[in-house]
């Protein structure tokens, strides 16, 4: 495949980023007996989850949506008092997206994937060439336009941010194994025995849960995964893959999956990540 690369600008106004804030965040213990991880006080006023939000509003990304769950109601209050200024005469849109059981009666969001794909017609009437799929629970800076550009440029259908971690300390995050070529050839949740990186035996790469998609690409994973999840509910009400097996399931989509690591950790909590604005990036 030949890559295209030409760079453009603004590729942020043709991406809508869609923010997972349905978790409890467990380790914080009892900050989020009340409300999710997302929903947390960080500094003041501030809650976690403006560290992605503000992210991609600097970015220049001016369609969000975030998908909510666990004790959201805090959290859906503060983004209705503070995130309120998008306006659709001006092609930007801010959609809170509650676990609405679109699936069955029983069922609300299982996973990663499955809030993704049961919200898939809300991003289809948006039209978006690439869709950012960000975490709200992490605390980081970084400029995402970096990593579109990266995207576009590598010809990847999908990229995955990553940080440079101790191998051995990898063990609670999702990694990734790649190619000396830096092309996804696995991905291992929170593995005993964490893949290196090439040429670096005592480093793993660690996911940032920062995923660049093309629209389409996303939207016929999607459509395979909820045929997965209608035969499970239709046979066994078993409960959804997920992320680990959701993030195989879209690698076989794509062929052509790229990892970008994008700096290397500030330090190495599950929450943490570094500052990309001008910070080193490895291409494809």
């Amino acid at each position: 495949m030949a890559l295209d690369s030409r760079p453009r600008p603004n590729l942020s106004r043709v991406t809508m980023a869609f923010v997972l804030a349905g978790g409890r965040g467990s380790r914080l213990m009892e900050l989020t007996d009340k409300r999710a991880k997302p929903a947390v006080y960080f500094g003041g006023k501030s809650r976690i989850i403006d560290f992605a939000l503000s992210n991609a509003l600097n970015s220049g990304i001016r369609r969000i949506s975030v998908a909510t769950q666990y004790k959201a109601h805090s959290l859906i209050r503060h983004m209705q008092r503070g995130w309120n200024f998008f306006r659709a005469e001006r092609n930007e849109s801010f959609d809170i997206l509650p676990a609405s059981q679109r699936v069955a009666e029983d069922k609300w969001y299982e996973g990663t994937a499955d809030a993704v794909t049961q919200n898939i017609d809300i991003i289809e009437s948006y039209d978006p060439e690439y869709m950012l799929v960000l975490a709200g629970g992490h605390v980081y800076k970084m400029d995402y336009e970096i990593m579109l550009q990266q995207h576009v440029t590598s010809g990847a259908d999908v990229t995955v941010g990553c940080i440079e971690v101790p191998r051995m300390q990898a063990t609670g995050f999702g990694v990734m194994k790649i190619d000396a070529d830096r092309r996804i050839v696995d991905f291992v949740e929170k593995p005993k025995d964490p893949p290196a990186m090439p040429g670096k035996p005592d480093i793993a790469l660690a996911s940032m849960r920062i995923c660049v998609f093309k629209t389409q690409l996303l939207i016929e994973c999607c459509a395979r995964t909820r045929q997965i999840l209608i035969r499970r509910t239709i046979s066994a009400r078993t409960s959804s893959p997920h992320w680990s097996r959701a993030a195989r399931l879209w690698r076989t989509c794509s062929p052509t999956a790229a990892c970008a690591p994008v700096s290397s950790p500030s330090r190495t909590g599950a929450t943490a990540a570094p500052s990309t604005r001008s910070g080193r990036r490895m291409s494809t």
